[in-house]
């Protein structure tokens, strides 16, 4: 049961000064970063496991292109109604179900005997892992006031990029001494200790948590939960901007998986590199992408009460997404091994400056609704993530080639860039900011 906020404290008399606001909010934004650190280390773990697995379990490189997208689609497919689930019962208990479930498949996936049952796990692992960042939505809408968003978005995928970029070289080390099947398992504990602390810890609204004062709730903006709307399904379809949000997001997130997926067997076959190598190579465009998330929602918010939020949401994207795709170009041009590497880390990082203002848009299409619009982008982004493995493997079971992915990704850049023409985050949901008693 949730209880009333305090009742305002006296005046304070000639010479005293008000409390200052407590700082509760902050540590919601730490446990984000922490349970995207750790979804990006048991996420990725398998692309750096990807060689082994093949060989051991005798894939394919179509076959391996479909585990690849089985999580990714079923992330995709699972986002809305996880994003619902987390607006309608929040996020305390939404993110708990999620973190321990993919704990449980991250560590089951090191039982797979072949194509069959690796591919459902990693079904399953997709499914449970959906709406992890939407019920992080619904968690900033409550908890943070509006200037705080775009950079604590920021943060927060930073911190899974970090995480991914973590697990690269940590993989490989834990792959040459345990093999990759007990590698998965312990990575697998990680994030159950999470998931009691955030149910200790986290309450769905400021106003039920101890440790926040009146002054950190009127510096919130944070009024007394209502009963959850009716999400307006019929405005949502229509709304042009979300539209375009979630073209842009499935053109971006099209490169990341490629990162996330097959940048190692590429280094590994493509341009020669060893496995050790590899671990660290493979890491650069997950910390660039870091560098980049953060440096967008940074610009975002700073860029916001003085150009306004229409400008300053879209500019980090209109520049990075260009500038990306001329960066892939290069790689696929270049002969020199290392130089391909670090332009594909560059163009990682650039595409990624858009990703933090996006989710901002997020928040300020949806309001009340803002789990269920973040779904929606996010099941574009992972969508269009879901196809990036499948490409590659297509092209490189008919041709051989690595050159023909890699432009794709170029092209689905350019695409991205010209959404963020459309995307208008003073256009809200009609209903985003009402709620019924």
């Amino acid at each position: 049961m949730l209880r009333a906020p305090s009742p305002p404290a006296p005046s304070p008399g000639p010479g005293c000064r008000p409390d200052p606001p407590t700082r509760a909010r902050h540590g919601v934004v730490a446990f984000a970063l922490a349970m995207m650190a750790i979804a990006y280390l048991d996420r990725v773990c398998i692309s750096i496991a990807a060689p082994s697995i093949q060989r051991d379990l005798r894939l394919s490189d179509p076959q391996m292109g479909y585990v690849f997208s089985a999580f990714t689609l079923a992330y995709a497919l699972f986002e809305v109604p996880s994003g619902w689930l987390a607006d309608r019962f929040g996020a305390r208990r939404t993110l708990a179900r999620i973190v321990v479930w993919w704990s449980a498949l991250t560590a089951a996936t090191g039982l797979a005997r072949g194509f069959a049952s690796l591919f459902a796990l990693r079904l399953l692992f997709g499914i449970g892992e959906a709406g992890a960042l939407p019920s992080t939505s619904r968690a900033f809408a409550r908890w943070l006031p509006p200037r705080e968003r775009g950079r604590s978005f920021g943060l927060t995928i930073m911190a899974g990029a970090l995480g991914g970029a973590l697990a690269q070289p940590l993989v490989a080390l834990l792959i040459e001494r345990v093999g990759w099947r007990s590698s998965f398992l312990v990575l697998g504990v990680v994030g159950l200790g999470w998931a009691a602390s955030w149910l200790v810890w986290f309450r769905d609204e400021p106003h039920a948590h101890g440790g926040v004062n009146a002054a950190e709730l009127q510096l919130i903006g944070a009024d007394l939960p209502r009963r959850h709307p009716a999400v307006p399904w019929r405005e949502l379809v229509q709304h042009r901007g979300l539209l375009a949000l979630c073209l842009m997001y499935g053109g971006a997130i099209y490169g990341w998986y490629f990162y996330l997926t097959w940048l190692p067997t590429y280094l590994l076959r493509a341009r020669g590199f060893e496995l050790r190598s590899v671990g660290w190579l493979a890491a650069l465009p997950l910390l660039a992408i870091a560098c980049g998330v953060w440096g967008g929602g940074w610009l975002s918010d700073l860029l916001s009460p003085r150009a306004g939020p229409a400008v300053a949401r879209r500019l980090p994207g209109l520049l990075g997404l260009p500038a990306a795709a001329l960066c892939v170009l290069g790689a696929v041009a270049t002969p020199a091994p290392q130089t391909a590497a670090f332009l594909l880390a560059a163009a990682a990082g650039l595409a990624a400056l858009g990703v933090a203002p996006a989710w901002a848009v997020c928040l300020e299409i949806g309001g009340v609704h803002a789990g269920v619009v973040s779904g929606a982008m996010n099941m574009f982004g992972n969508l269009g993530g879901a196809l990036s493995p499948l490409v590659v493997g297509w092209c490189l079971e008919a041709r051989g080639s690595w050159d023909a992915p890699l432009v794709s990704v170029a092209c689905l850049y350019l695409l991205a860039a010209t959404c963020w023409l459309s995307i208008d985050p003073r256009k809200r949901l009609a209903e985003a900011t009402t709620a019924t008693e």
